[in-house]
């Protein structure tokens, strides 16, 4: 399902805001906006309802409640997060999910919902707290989102918000996993197990999908051809990709993931994600390290690889590169506004200035990057 629409209030830079969403969504703002913060919410999501995780554990990855508020939130600090979501070929509200959290008044002082909300139409689902939750305060400090013996009547809502994808590929971690301690990050968000994943893929699927990335590659690195996934020992040693590099040997020579370039692994990993699946994906950034004829391309290229799965993509970004395909349509921007009271969140098509000048032929880049510009940036030049 697609995440339709969503709700934040006192989620970290966003005292209250609102916006629908499209199957592509660009996120536009300054540093320090809250455009990580945004696709944040959706992660929060994701990790109260995946197997494993939970509402204590969602929140204690984040640095505890205090760290998730709002700064600007003053009387009602309550954090709440809600989500509309449909099933893509219908475009109807199919289900709407609502979470407000608080904490404990004493002892622990763990987070507790304050409610928890399911809709499917406009018909009840869920309307917690119950009589139960009240007569039991250490229920609420779970959701019923994360429970298997609660959640049949919605576990459709828990299953797509269980399967959102986020990745933000760290070349260094795809080429040396082992040299950076620990166990990574639950998700290998940046990319510290990609190469196992490729590996655990089965073979077909892998082949399939690795030749279609080597099709792409060849535009964006033409040297670069016979893209592979390779181990070091038949029993099964330390996976690797592997790729045929043309230079002025007649032949050629082969090279692995810890000779390619930074950018070329990250086009790797974004097209693998793009592949892997169809529910919503998280993008950060996809435009770094990229030459910007390359990145020029990325909204396009996104389309097409998502064109028959219909898979949603949650893009953030302030590249100008990026943003000038005309393509991109105003409904599809997410224009973020830092101000003293929060974060102010418009859609692109809910500015008549913005769509008209759309509609006049401008870019996207043309239209939405000058009003979301740092206040004072001139300043900088005079630095000493």
């Amino acid at each position: 399902m697609h995440v339709s629409r969503i709700h934040l209030k006192n989620w970290r830079n966003f005292r209250s805001v609102e916006a629908a969403l499209e199957q592509r969504v660009f996120i536009v703002g300054p540093n320090a906006s809250g455009k990580s913060n945004l696709l944040d919410a959706l992660r929060f999501l994701r990790d109260i309802a995946k197997p494993g995780g939970g509402l204590q554990r969602a929140v204690l990855d984040r640095g505890g409640l205090t760290k998730i508020r709002c700064l600007a939130a003053r009387q009602h600090s309550d954090v709440e997060v809600h989500v509309e979501l449909e099933e893509p070929a219908e475009r109807t509200i199919t289900w709407r999910y609502e979470i407000a959290i608080t904490q404990e008044s004493r002892g622990a002082r763990k987070p507790q919902l304050v409610f928890e909300r399911v809709w499917r139409g406009g018909k009840t689902v869920l309307n917690r707290p119950t009589p139960e939750d009240e007569a039991d305060k250490l229920r609420l400090t779970q959701t019923h989102l994360e429970q298997i013996n609660s959640n049949e009547a919605f576990r459709s809502i828990a299953k797509s918000l269980e399967s959102l994808a986020y990745l933000h590929v760290v070349p260094q971690l795809v080429r040396h996993p082992k040299a950076f301690a620990g166990r990574g990050i639950p998700g290998d968000p940046f990319g510290q197990s990609f190469l196992e994943r490729i590996g655990k893929t089965p073979e077909k699927t892998r082949n399939a999908r690795l030749r279609k990335i080597e099709q792409a590659l060849r535009f964006a690195v033409p040297q670069l051809k016979q893209l592979g996934y390779v181990v070091d020992s038949p029993e099964g040693g330390v996976p690797h990709l592997e790729a045929l590099y043309d230079h002025w040997r007649p032949h050629g020579a082969k090279q692995r993931e810890s000779e390619f370039s930074d950018g070329t692994l990250r086009l790797i990993g974004m097209f693998w994600a793009l592949l892997d699946g169809n529910s919503p994906l998280l993008l950060e950034e996809p435009e770094l390290s990229l030459n910007s004829a390359i990145v020029r391309k990325l909204p396009a290229l996104i389309h097409r690889l998502t064109r028959k799965s219909r898979r949603q993509v949650f893009i953030s970004t302030h590249s100008h590169d990026l943003l000038s395909d005309r393509g991109i349509g105003a409904e599809e921007i997410l224009l973020l506004t830092p101000g003293a009271e929060g974060t102010v969140v418009q859609v692109g098509s809910d500015n008549n200035e913005v769509r008209a000048l759309l509609e006049s032929g401008l870019s996207p880049a043309e239209v939405a990057l000058p009003r979301v510009e740092p206040s004072g940036v001139e300043q900088l030049l005079l630095f000493e």
